[in-house]
């Protein structure tokens, strides 16, 4: 699709850094219901906040990998729309718990500072809309390349994401030749494409370089049913590997333990369906 071509040659605009560090706690932009968050440990595994060297310096990031040895497999944690905030560096710890390396980059570092934003539609129009899709595939792959030179193997790649991160994960899943299974939490399909972000996930979906799993809430008015289908059927016309599995009672965020939303069946029953995604597609 000429789509893709345009991401890869769209000016990106050499900006400084609003956020150097990464949002301490909790994202204070959604209501939360934190005692019921799942707190991993870091027994085990090396857990901590890195830089990204991008063009012009270097975006905060939060690693997880195990203790012990070396070439762990990779996944690239896309973030929700609230920053690597404290459930998405769990989210890395659980993987470093699984044997991966996983990395999660603060991809909004250049536009808006999440850890003070307490509105959602504040930070939709004023950081959200902003990002520029190639800016977020040229930072996607600097942290690739920053994994294969902190114990990653690069040749066993994978991508996952929730929210925001869920649309990314469909198009680096479209973009990045090494990606060899990618799972897509709830990610938008849709929405009206603008010169900075020019395809919608689904104009993506006949594109994609590897397996895609996604898992959706039948009960996300802003992701309707139909339109997970008709992403699924555009790519599977295209003869792409795509499995998606609709939880039928889950509204949307229904992993994000730290929020009302959270649905621990569906949120369970989509980790081991991940997991058992990345294996089997040889990301493991």
């Amino acid at each position: 699709m000429n789509e893709l071509s345009g991401l890869s040659n769209y000016p990106l605009a050499r900006r400084g850094f609003v956020m150097t560090t990464l949002v301490s706690g909790f994202t204070l932009a959604t209501e939360r219901a934190e005692a019921q968050a799942i707190q991993t440990d870091s027994t085990g595994i090396e857990a901590a906040e890195t830089k990204i060297p991008v063009p012009g310096g270097s975006l905060p990031a939060y690693y997880a990998r195990p203790a012990k040895g070396t070439k762990f497999p990779v996944i690239i944690v896309n973030e929700e729309i609230f920053g690597v905030h404290e459930y998405i560096k769990d989210v890395c710890r659980r993987l470093a718990k699984a044997g991966y390396l996983a990395v999660a980059t603060e991809y909004y570092a250049r536009i808006g500072d999440l850890s003070k934003m307490t509105d959602v539609k504040q930070i939709i129009a004023d950081v959200i809309s902003k990002e520029p899709d190639a800016q977020y595939m040229a930072d996607a792959d600097a942290t690739v390349a920053w994994a294969s030179q902190n114990k990653g193997d690069t040749n066993k790649l994978g991508v996952t994401g929730f929210c925001r991160g869920g649309r990314m994960t469909w198009l680096f899943a479209a973009h990045h030749p090494k990606v060899k299974a990618a799972v897509a939490w709830y990610g938008p399909l849709g929405g009206t494409p603008s010169p900075i972000q020019p395809a919608t996930a689904t104009d993506y979906a006949g594109d994609l370089l590897c397996p895609l799993l996604g898992l959706y809430g039948g009960q996300d008015p802003g992701i309707p049913v139909d339109a997970v289908k008709a992403a699924e059927a555009k790519a599977k016309a295209a003869k792409k590997t795509v499995e998606i599995v609709i939880y039928p009672d889950a509204p949307h965020g229904f992993h994000a333990d730290y929020r009302p939303s959270y649905r621990k069946d569906a949120a369970d029953d989509g980790w081991k369906r991940m997991l058992a995604w990345f294996k089997k597609y040889g990301v493991a």
